[in-house]
């Protein structure tokens, strides 16, 4: 494999928020703790060790080796998972949905970002340990985010009507999606893996929790990563001190509602990701997550009979923490409570609302952890860099809207000049002299030269169009072949790694897509990285 990388900001796909952090904008300082760097870690890792409790520790291993019981972890993991007794251990941690077969392509990279953040802190810092960690999002309840993943053009989906958390459902009526999933792989040895790891996954665990721990602990294990599953009583005793401060004080609400507002004094054009409630927690029964809401000094469980005055929710709270669910904005600061961790590698959308929480975490002397956007990549064949090379093309040009990118092409290519620049700067210096003239007679004649002036600028304008336009015509075998070849790298007129599955690109490379993919990001390297395979 061979790579390159351009700056996020030239790929357009990436929000000015996040363009402005990557070059650590003044205004947005007070936004984040430390930016990712080997030494800023350094500072972290002094932090972590006096605020994380040993007896969270304990809580920890003693949780994951109880999740880890139905598995057989590698070595490296069951290594990583014995280390995080230790008080020199740390995580690097990244999350996700329960996206199916891994869902699109950057579930790799949220992943191989945290395994190789890892091994770098290792090297940088011998004296501690560091074990990649991926969350895995089993309380969320948005089913139709999650149960789809594409294929070859073809949107393979799991269908069926259950609610409440996704990682409770049982794997039912996965059968059908394998059956078909099967159909289409082909031949060959790395179609049988893929068959395989699908049927294992999927038709030999009972809950989509256990069938992802599964899945990426088969793609993943031997490099140590470490799975979490948030949804567990004893995980959620340690966020109990922080949910009755805020059930009775809606801090992260208030918090939050003012980093928004100081967002939004930093620049109007930032989009806020996630907006606070009064309550930021779920009831979670087997079957239902209902929001949470306070009405008139008690506590209402929407869609529910389920009705609490302060003291009985509070009771609740302590009896049966299991049942509270965060939310998006409460999440993070579980997380980190019950974690020993440093970081946390999310993607744009992600990180956009981790800025909106520092505040929140101030209040509850929680650590805010550093900030690192996840790698992002573009894989290429070599049959599509040979196109791209042959067509004269320059792969930053892929990542232009489609109008943009066949207008740019035509008039790179046309034997005709498309460009009318220099007729309308002889038509402004024409227009310089009739403003002269105008000057030295009355305001009815300046008006005739205005109009005159806004007349021939748009008749110049619908010509270059029309010109334009009759040369698409012309060239039209030409753009279609550049058009053919972005829909290809650029599936939906979107980034690849948003649409693709793993498994097309693993048909071509077995098990040397992760093993070569994680050899070519470097996740400090806070550029977009183009791959040839």
């Amino acid at each position: 494999m061979e790579s390159d990388c351009i700056p996020f900001k030239e790929t357009g796909y990436f929000s000015g928020l996040i363009c402005d952090y990557l070059d650590q904008h003044p205004g947005l300082r007070s936004f984040y703790h430390r930016f990712p760097s080997l030494e800023a870690f350094g500072e972290q890792i002094a932090e972590k060790s006096k605020t994380y409790p040993a007896a969270h520790r304990k809580v920890l291993f003693e949780t994951l080796s109880e999740q880890y019981s139905g598995l057989k972890p590698s070595k490296a993991t069951s290594a990583n998972l014995k280390l995080l007794q230790k008080e020199n251990t740390f995580t690097v941690v990244t999350g996700h949905q329960l996206n199916l077969f891994t869902g699109p392509l950057y579930f790799l990279y949220k992943i191989i970002s945290a395994i190789n953040l890892s091994n770098q802190l290792k090297k940088q810092y011998p004296g501690q340990h560091f074990v990649p960690v991926y969350w895995m999002a089993t309380e969320d309840h948005d089913f139709e985010e999650i149960n789809y993943f594409n294929f070859q053009g073809k949107k393979l989906q799991w269908n069926r009507e259950d609610g409440g958390a996704v990682g409770r459902m049982n794997t039912e009526g996965l059968e059908a999606v394998w059956e078909t999933f099967k159909k289409n792989l082909g031949a060959g040895k790395n179609a049988r893996e893929l068959e395989l790891l699908f049927k294992t996954a999927y038709l030999e665990h009972d809950t989509l929790a256990d069938a992802t721990r599964y899945l990426a602990n088969e793609l993943f294990g031997s490099y140590g990563l470490v799975i979490v599953d948030g949804d567990d009583h004893r995980l959620k005793s340690l966020l109990i001190p922080i949910m009755q401060k805020d059930l009775s004080a809606h801090t992260t609400h208030d918090e939050v509602t003012k980093s928004i507002e100081a967002l939004k004094e930093q620049e109007a054009a930032y989009k806020v990701q996630v907006n606070p409630r009064k309550v930021n927690y779920f009831y979670l029964l087997n079957g239902i997550r209902e929001r949470i809401e306070e009405r008139d000094g008690h506590f209402h469980v929407l869609n529910t009979d389920l009705n609490f005055s302060h003291d009985e929710f509070m009771e609740e709270l302590q009896n049966h923490p299991e049942r509270f669910s965060p939310n998006v904005i409460t999440r993070p600061i579980y997380q980190e409570v019950i974690l020993p961790n440093l970081c946390y590698i999310g993607g744009g959308g992600e990180l956009a609302y981790w800025l909106q929480l520092k505040a929140a975490f101030n209040a509850f002397d929680v650590p805010f952890p550093i900030l690192l956007l996840r790698n992002s990549a573009l894989l290429v064949s070599r049959k599509q860099k040979n196109k791209v090379k042959k067509l004269d093309l320059n792969i930053s040009d892929l990542f232009l809207k489609q109008s943009t990118f066949i207008n740019k092409r035509i008039r790179k290519i046309s034997n005709i000049d498309i460009d009318f620049s220099e007729q309308k700067e002889v038509l402004d210096k024409q227009f310089e002299m009739m403003y002269e003239l105008a000057a030295q007679t009355d305001k009815s004649f300046l008006g005739a030269v205005k109009a005159q002036e806004t007349k021939q600028k748009k008749g110049l304008d619908r010509l270059e169009r029309r010109l334009l336009k009759a040369q698409k015509r012309k060239l039209r075998d030409e753009v279609e072949r550049a058009t053919i070849l972005q829909n290809a790298l650029f599936p939906g007129k979107s980034l690849q790694e948003r649409q693709l599955n793993f498994s097309e690109i693993y048909l071509e490379l077995g098990d040397t897509l992760i093993s070569g993919v994680m050899e070519k990001l470097d996740p400090l390297d806070l550029r977009f990285t183009l791959i040839t395979y």
